[in-house]
């Protein structure tokens, strides 16, 4: 009988592979982390204070119009969020309309009013209601506020014409004595 001897075949030797998988999902966690901590650390700072160069921001209006850095610049800027749905803005929409009224001939002053987490239609209705002229728009994907870090509304911030955060406040104005106060220290003689 013939024995047929037969030997092993050679298995070639396996390196290990990288676990692709494995380092996307600890990547993708790392990232995800990362983003975390910075918006808490973004929320721990608070709203943008006095003395800083605030956040630039294009709103557009809710006509149409484009409000950027350009046509705030060398002007003292209010820019005030708010929504429909807040009693507190109520109470001083009409002396911030007030207050725009004074100003406007001047040139030298601009009102910015930011619709924040509002429906278009209620927003629309608010301005009609108040009676508000100056540029108003809609604070699309709450872009503006998070730059500003507001915490709320109503919330105001008023830029001098060197562009650096002059004033801020984080409740409704009582009077158009105290915008007044804010803004006209800013003002050239």
């Amino acid at each position: 009988m013939n024995e047929t001897s037969t030997t092993p075949t050679e298995i070639p030797s396996e390196r290990p592979r990288p676990h692709w998988g494995r380092i996307i999902a600890w990547v993708a966690l790392f990232a995800l982390l990362v983003v975390v901590a910075m918006v808490l650390l973004r929320k721990q700072q608070g709203p943008v204070a006095v003395g800083q160069t605030p956040p630039f921001f294009t709103l557009t209006t809710f006509e149409g119009l484009q409000i950027g850095p350009t046509k705030m610049a060398g002007k003292v800027v209010l820019v005030n969020f708010w929504a429909s749905w807040c009693k507190p803005c109520e109470q001083e929409a009409a002396d911030l309309e007030a207050a725009w009224r004074y100003y406007q001939p001047r040139g030298d002053v601009l009102f910015v009013g930011i619709a924040w987490t509002d429906t278009e239609s209620a927003s629309l209705a608010y301005l009609k209601k108040f009676d508000i002229t100056y540029p108003n728009g809609p604070d699309v994907g709450t872009a503006i506020s998070q730059a500003y870090r507001t915490t709320g509304v109503p919330e105001t911030y008023i830029i001098d014409k060197n562009g650096k955060l002059a004033y801020v406040k984080l409740s409704p104005f009582t009077s158009i004595g105290e915008i007044q106060s804010a803004i006209d220290p800013l003002l050239s003689p």
